[in-house]
């Protein structure tokens, strides 16, 4: 048998049977109205009986109680705002309902705004996939879209959503490396920004799901090797840069000695055996793959002196 002490009771926002503050603020006036004939016009005259100036102060008395009462009731609900209400501790329901609203006094609300908010976490240090220590930071862009689940099912939803902001960055970090260290095409979290945005979006929303949250965007803001590490994954960097470089050079130089000695075949200027080929591939490729220029040296020899 299941132990269902350990389910979650989960929350779901449903209408609240509120009524229109405006009628009741009509019915408001109509109390004042009526008390303040009953003072101007009701006082009980000199030598009046006794029973005649107690029904005076018990109508005065229940107009002012009235109007108490009636004012207690009001509350007012601002665009994107939901007023969730409560009775003795039960739920009954999230009036959205714009402007001037009214129930019972003993009804409790408590508002919670469902605009859209804007979060950008604190420099977070994790190690990515592998190990490497790495500063990583987001903006996250969440709403409340269940107002039942952010206010019973967690303590602080405010509280919740920048503590999962801060697990989640976690968890989706360390699941890639920062940068591609081999030659195989995988996702890494300099080089892959849309689908590392789109899975730590669909993390969040996972997590804050609980809540009742959505998160709307998030995006890494901030990414950098460590400080104790990034002193040396620059000068990594800067040998791919410089072999990535001398590849280029190279691949263009062969070509050029390609179309060299295809030129001076075809034309018919020298005809050179397979070692004379092999010196001039070999002078060609220093002039051209050299980090100095070439210093010219005058042959005035036969060419194969």
């Amino acid at each position: 048998m299941s132990d269902k002490s350990n389910v979650m009771n989960v929350s779901r926002e449903t209408p609240a049977s509120a009524h229109s503050g405006y009628v009741m603020l009509l019915v408001l006036l109509a109390i004042t109205v009526i008390g303040v004939w009953a003072i101007m016009g009701g006082l009980p005259p000199v030598g009046a009986s006794k029973f005649e100036k107690l029904a005076f102060i018990g109508t005065l008395i229940g107009a002012v109680m009235a109007s108490v009462f009636v004012m207690v009731g009001f509350y007012m609900v601002q665009p994107n705002q939901g007023a969730v209400i409560t009775l003795f501790g039960e739920y009954r329901g999230t009036d959205r309902t714009e402007g001037l609203r009214w129930v019972w006094p003993w009804m409790i609300r408590k508002k919670i705004s469902a605009r859209v908010h804007n979060v950008h976490s604190d420099k977070v240090k994790i190690n990515d996939l592998r190990g490497n220590p790495i500063e990583i930071a987001c903006n996250v862009v969440w709403r409340v879209a269940d107002t039942a689940q952010a206010v019973f099912d967690v303590d602080d939803y405010k509280e919740f959503v920048n503590i999962q902001i801060e697990a989640g960055l976690r968890t989706v970090g360390a699941r890639h490396p920062y940068d591609d260290m081999s030659d195989e095409d995988e996702t890494t979290l300099r080089g892959s920004a849309d689908i590392i945005n789109a899975e730590l979006q669909a993390e969040l929303n996972e997590r804050l799901r609980t809540a009742g949250i959505v998160v709307d965007e998030a995006g890494l803001t901030h990414l950098a090797y460590a400080p104790e590490i990034a002193g040396a994954m620059l000068r990594r960097q800067q040998a791919d840069a410089v072999i990535a470089a001398r590849q280029k050079v190279v691949l263009g130089a062969v070509g050029m000695v390609e179309d060299a000695l295809r030129k001076l075949s075809h034309d018919g200027i020298v005809d050179l055996d397979e070692e004379r080929k092999a010196a001039m591939v070999s002078n060609l490729m220093v002039v051209l793959c050299g980090d100095r220029e070439a210093q010219p040296v005058v042959n005035t020899g036969t060419l194969y002196q």
